[in-house]
């Protein structure tokens, strides 16, 4: 079952944290987040999944930038969340998908227990002229069944950024 926006409100502070959390945001069963200032790409064409991979630092300036086709940008939420009951998951906004723009390729799932800032996998089809500030995605909140654990470590556990691929880990655990 999915939160209602109200069911939402009613867990804030409790087993759902939003920071900053403004009530304008809320929808019917769902909480828009907005789009940090800050962006990566990668630096090099060809990527390795065994390695780090460098990244170049953006910043959005007020008049907005504008991303190229073809070319994978990592952003981040504004907002800082956490759940200890709930599933979160996130989605583009519909209005953002209209425009052409994934803000997650494949990664909008997350696990209860999750704290930190989403990451955001941003591609577009078309030129777009993005803006920070702007209210780009939307987490709602599933109920689980059965037993769990909450997630409280792992690669992208308390971050305090935009996350690259941190999946080279993953390797260096099997060596």
């Amino acid at each position: 079952m999915i939160l209602s926006g109200k069911e939402i409100h009613r867990n804030m502070g409790k087993c759902i944290n939003i920071e900053p959390f403004n009530p304008s945001q809320l929808n019917p069963n769902s909480y828009n987040l907005k789009l940090h200032h800050e962006l990566l790409t990668y630096s090099n064409n060809e990527l390795d999944m065994k390695q780090p991979n460098p990244t170049e630092k953006l910043t959005i300036p007020e008049e907005g930038l504008l991303l190229e086709t073809n070319k994978l940008y990592l952003g981040r939420t504004l907002e800082h969340t956490e759940t200890t009951k709930f599933v979160p998951m996130l989605e583009g906004r519909s209005s953002i998908g209209r425009l052409g723009m994934f803000i997650h390729v494949t990664a909008g799932f997350g696990d209860i227990g999750f704290s930190g800032f989403w990451t955001l996998e941003i591609f577009c089809v078309q030129p777009i002229r993005i803006y920070a500030g702007v209210e780009i995605c939307q987490i709602f909140y599933h109920t689980i069944e059965g037993d769990y654990e909450t997630y409280k470590e792992g690669k992208y556990q308390n971050n305090h950024g935009i996350q690259p691929s941190l999946l080279y880990k993953d390797f260096e655990k099997k060596a």
